[in-house]
């Protein structure tokens, strides 16, 4: 049951971190652009990495205050994915998949970089909050490998357009559930 739990936490953290990774792909598939399996996997490690990197961190957090850790980082997630429904809100876009990015692999390092930015900041709040690292480092990797070609995949579509406008509000109910269920449980 506890390994269930763990996975099932481990994919609502990591389909929330790979939102924006979709609406990446979604507008390479809407330009007609393939994105090479050797650059998937680049963007996958990179973000995983900073991901796993701030989930220890948040585990160390953790680890300092055991007692009101769950608590603490259950209500940041929340607090983060609050700030994300607000940003919708007030019509503000999250992440930088507008900005050309060149097809090299020195582009792909740099927008692997900038989408692990977004990672960073929850992975603490979530690591903070219990979340296995382990699943959710792995769950993470594989749900960007699978995010990359369902992206590219919607974005030739309508619904690459309806997805780009409901990434931000799906991404900060996702949070919100996410750090609710780590506080109470």
């Amino acid at each position: 049951m506890a390994l269930i739990s763990a996975l099932v936490t481990a994919f609502f953290f990591a389909l929330a971190c790979n939102l924006d990774t979709v609406l990446l792909a979604a507008g390479y598939g809407a330009r007609g652009v393939r994105i090479p399996a050797r650059h998937a996997l680049v963007l996958a490690a990179i973000t995983t990495v900073v991901t796993w990197l701030s989930l220890i961190l948040g585990d160390l957090v953790a680890a300092a205050a055991p007692e009101a850790a769950n608590m603490l980082g259950g209500l940041a997630l929340v607090g983060i994915g609050c700030w994300f429904l607000l940003d919708f809100l007030r019509g503000k876009e999250g992440g930088g998949e507008d900005g050309p990015v060149q097809p090299g692999l020195a582009g792909w390092i740099a927008l692997a970089a900038a989408l692990a930015v977004n990672n960073a900041g929850v992975g603490v709040a979530a690591g903070a909050a219990g979340l296995s690292v382990p699943a959710a480092t792995g769950v993470n990797f594989l749900l960007t490998l699978l995010c990359l070609p369902f992206g590219r995949w919607l974005g030739a579509g309508v619904a690459g357009r309806l997805l780009g406008r409901l990434a931000l509000p799906l991404s900060g109910l996702l949070l919100v559930a996410l750090g609710t269920w780590e506080a109470l449980c």
